[in-house]
Order: structure tokens, then C-alpha cells, then sequence
């Protein structure tokens, strides 16, 4: 089996190719362009590198939001065009679920947060169990939109030790050392961020369970209303 993954959802441009256990090709950038600047491109040149024809992929996997709106519609629109033109299905994989897939088999607490700007964070909870010789991760609190506050809140009635990670840390860590009463620290460079290979492995789990849907029907979930659709209906 075999999957194309983007991931536009935050500051992260992440393209990766996955044959069954076996990364093929990652090409990750987290720098000062636009998304509609790098997917594309990127997406040809790790095609181009390991000889890719995309008539042989199974799927396309995407991490399907929350995050940034104008990510998450230039990764969306990237997949839909690819699924009507291959006639391939799409996998939808929420982000945060995927960023916290980051951190699988660790021990602690798993806390992904994402900027979502006005003072609010995309996060969850999650935890990894060890399974018939694999980890399984477990939704302790689904991917959601809240204040810092509340999330930490939630980490403190846990009990547990916390592990964060994402491009919220550097927003909210004076508030995270205010507000988080329980053990915690924050993930390394090499896994704090999102990668179109993590996508990749939770879209396999994805595809593999039929949680998948057509390149017509495939739609971001933004969780919350942009700032357009809020100040007209303020209005």
C-alpha cells in the first residue's frame, strides 16, 4: 500500500511518500514562504527524486484541521485536485491527532498546541497504550479550540506528566510555567512540528480502518469560524 501525505496546517509545508512500513521520500520546510509558494513545488521534487508515478498510490492523505485556514484550503484543494485527476481517495487525518503521533510510545501525556491566535490554542489530550506488540494511541480530549488556561486546567485534573509540543509552545510558554501544576516538558526540534510523515503513518492506520472519502466530498475542518465569516455575522 502505498500513500501520498501533505500537511499545510500550520507553519510547516511537509510532503511525504509511505509503501507499507517504509518511508520513501520527506521533504519538510518551516520558513518564511507561503504554502502556495512550496507544496506544489515540493511535491514534484520528491516525485521527480524516487521516480514516482502517482498512478501508484493508493490514496491521498491530508491533514484535514484544524490550523490555518489558508493552509488548510491550499492543502485541501492540492489533494482534491490530485483524487479527481488519479480518481483516488483522500484520507482525511485531523491535525492534531497527527501532531500528537509525533510523540507515539512515550509515556506521558501528549498536549499538541497550535497558535489559533485570539488567545486560543488547537489542542488535545492523548496518551499511547502498548497493544499486541504495537502502540496504540488513546483520545484522552479530541482536538478542539480553547484558551491556554483551559488545556492546562485539563493537564492538572490528569495528574500526569505532560509532554507539548507545536508552534504554540513559544507563544504560551510563560503561561504554560504559570498555569501547569503537574510535571512536564516540551518535545525536541526533530518532532515538535508537523511531518507529512507522521500523516503518512496515521493515515495508513486511517485507510487500513476505511475512514476515508472521495477527492468530491473532501472538505477542511476548521473547528471555529474564520476571521471573515466572524466579523460579518458581528456585523
Amino acid at each position: 500500500m502505498k500513500l501520498l501525505a501533505l500537511d499545510s496546517s500550520g507553519l510547516v509545508a511537509s510532503v511525504a511518500v509511505v509503501e507499507d512500513d517504509t518511508l520513501l521520500a520527506e521533504f519538510t520546510m518551516n520558513y518564511k514562504k507561503t504554502h502556495s509558494q512550496t507544496l506544489v513545488p515540493m511535491m514534484n521534487e520528491v516525485k521527480r527524486m524516487i521516480d514516482l508515478d502517482l498512478e501508484s498510490i493508493d490514496a491521498i492523505a491530508i491533514a484535514a484541521g484544524p490550523g490555518s485556514f489558508t493552509g488548510l484550503r491550499i492543502g485541501s484543494a492540492t489533494a482534491k485536485g490530485l483524487g479527481l485527476a488519479l480518481d483516488k481517495p483522500i484520507v482525511p487525518v485531523p491535525t492534531v491527532d497527527a501532531l500528537a503521533y509525533n510523540m507515539r510510545g512515550t509515556a506521558d501525556v501528549v498536549c499538541p498546541l497550535m497558535d489559533a491566535r485570539r488567545e486560543q490554542v488547537y489542542t488535545g489530550l492523548y496518551d499511547f497504550s502498548y497493544q499486541d506488540g504495537s502502540y496504540r494511541m488513546n483520545i484522552i480530549k479530541s482536538q478542539c479550540a480553547v484558551a491556554l488556561q483551559e488545556i492546562a486546567a485539563a493537564c492538572n485534573e490528569l495528574g500526569r506528566r505532560v509532554i507539548f509540543l507545536g508552534d504554540g509552545v513559544p507563544v504560551y510558554r510563560e503561561k504554560i510555567s504559570q498555569c501547569v501544576n503537574v510535571p512536564y516538558s516540551f518535545a525536541d526540534s526533530f518532532q515538535n512540528r508537523q511531518r507529512a510523515s507522521v500523516v503518512a503513518a496515521l493515515g495508513m492506520s486511517l485507510f487500513r480502518q476505511g475512514v476515508v472519502v472521495s477527492a468530491q466530498d473532501h472538505a477542511p475542518e476548521y473547528l471555529r469560524l474564520s476571521q471573515a465569516e466572524r466579523e460579518r455575522m458581528e456585523q
